[in-house]
Formats: C-alpha cells, structure tokens, sequence
C-alpha cells in the first residue's frame, strides 16, 4: 500500500492541523477551514492561527466535530480585509503547466483538493504512455484538475459533473491553462456511462471520484455503498483492455484502498501495475492527514 503526498508545489502548502481544523496556504492566501480526519491536537496555539488566517470557515453554530464523515455542512467565511472572494494558483508536473481559480464557496470547499496532484501526475504518465486513441472519461470532474491533467498530456476529455455551476467552473480553470476542446458533460454519472455502453463508445482511460453521497441534475439518488459495483461493471464495458488506465478515487471515510484494489481487480482486466494506498498532507509539525483512498492501474 502507497502513501502519497504533493511535494514541490510551491503554490500550497499544509501549515498546521488539529482539533478538527486545517490551516492551509493556497498561493499567498492562508484560509483555516473545518478538518474531520484531524483529531489530534493542533501543533500551533491559537494565536498563531489567528494571526495567520486571513479568510475563516465557521459553520453555523460554531466550531464542532462534524456531524457526518462528509464535513459538508454549511456556513460562512470570516475574511480579512485583504482577503478577496477569488484568485488564482498554479500547478506543474514536467510539460503539465496548469492553472486554477479558487473560490470560497458555502460549503468550505475552495475548488480543488490538493492531495489529488499525486493523482494528476499519474493521469498525466499514463496518457502520454498511450500510444494510439487516447480518450479519457473523467467522472465525478468537479472542478477538472484530472481533466486537465489528462488534457495537457494529449487526450481527448470527457467531463462529467452533475452540477452546472461546476462545469462553468471547470471552463475557467481550462481557459486559465491555455487549454481548449474539453467536452463538458452535466448529467448523473452512471446514466451516462450507461449510455455509453449501448452506444459502444470505448476509452482509453477512466477517472473516477463519486463522493460518499450525491444527486444527479434530475434529482437521482447516488449512494456509494448501493451504486459503486453497478458503475464499475458498467465502466468495464466501455475501458479498453490494452494501452488504457483506470483511476478510482474515494472519500468515504467507511472506505478502505484495499475495497478500492478488490473493486479494479473485480471489474477490469488482470493487471501486474495495479497500486492502491492513501492520498494525504503533511503538516508543518510532520503530522500526516489522511484525505482519501486510492487504486489505479494500467492495461
């Protein structure tokens, strides 16, 4: 099992976490935000986090342990007065030169999840190793650092999100990288790959990164306990099975990676390159903090 962590990005970085809390740099802006892995002690006082923070998550109410492994309930930022609502950072990996616009949004999200870079590098491997078609679905996108890893090593992208706003969002970051022809897809997840498969479509690569729970455009229900294998089986059927790659990502804290491993080895072609493990960040204080598990492979 891998443990994985970004190194060399000068545009982030993993100040401090603890007491359910995380103090991050994102380019020159520090924000302190709700953490429901970080249940140890933080390594800072507090005053130091306060003078560091320059735009504060409280959820209303407080801060709290959240109530559920998602940490997604709402609330508002603090912001310093130098602190503006949107900016920009950058991300590179050899010729990937890639840009993002970050954003506080209600949720505490910020528009990108830095853990995922060591994801980006490999996206990025396993494209330029392909040596005919390279179409690559990415499902779940958000807000596209895999779609743009996959895109600035050649591929020709599918983006799938159910969310409009966030498609929107991915635009931007696409424009911001010099990039162009993603293919912006706003529907369920599992009704497109569905579509797909009747329509014989094939890829060479497939991303994906299904939160713990989620609702489609219209309204449709996804649970990753009940629709997790019905999705793989269905994404099996439409990934080559030569010259291709397989990225499976999750965030459910009832997840382990070796559930991720068993779901790849179950669903796709034997492989000797399949890898599993944990995506964290380290603090200043060489705290690891866990943020999600992992496998990938390549046919």
């Amino acid at each position: 099992m891998k443990l994985l962590t970004p190194v060399d990005w000068p545009d982030y970085e993993l100040i401090d976490s603890g007491d359910y809390e995380k103090l991050e740099r994102f380019g020159k802006y520090i924000l302190r935000r709700p953490e429901p892995q970080a249940v140890w002690r933080k390594a800072l006082p507090e005053k130091e986090w306060e003078q560091q923070t320059m735009a504060w998550f409280r959820r209303r109410g407080g801060v709290c342990p959240p109530s559920n492994g998602e940490g997604n309930e709402k609330g508002e930022w603090i912001l310093h007065p130098k602190m503006p609502q949107q900016w920009f950072i950058n991300y590179s990996y050899k010729t990937m030169k890639i840009r993002f616009r970050l954003g506080l949004t209600s949720f505490k999200h910020v528009g990108i999840f830095p853990e995922q870079a060591e994801n980006w590098k490999y996206i990025y491997d396993s494209v330029q190793g392909i040596s005919n078609d390279r179409r690559v679905l990415n499902l779940f996108a958000y807000t596209g650092g895999a779609s743009l890893a996959a895109k600035a090593a050649g591929a020709d992208v599918a983006h799938v999100d159910s969310v409009k706003q966030v498609l929107n969002w991915s635009r931007e970051n696409m424009e911001a990288s010099g990039l162009d022809n993603i293919r912006w897809v706003c529907e369920d997840a599992l009704k497109f790959v569905k579509r797909e498969v009747k329509r014989e479509k094939r890829y060479q690569g497939i991303i994906l990164d299904p939160p713990a729970y989620g609702r489609g455009p219209e309204g449709e229900k996804w649970i990753l306990e009940d629709n997790i294998a019905e999705l793989m089986d269905a994404c099996s059927q439409i990934l080559d099975e030569k010259d291709s790659f397989c990225v499976l990502n999750l965030y459910s804290m009832g997840f382990s990676s070796l559930i991720a491993e068993n779901l790849i080895k179950d669903y796709f072609p034997p492989s000797a390159q399949i890898e599993s493990g944990e995506l964290y960040l380290q603090d200043k204080a060489e705290r690891k903090l866990p943020l999600s598990v992992f496998a990938r492979s390549r046919f």
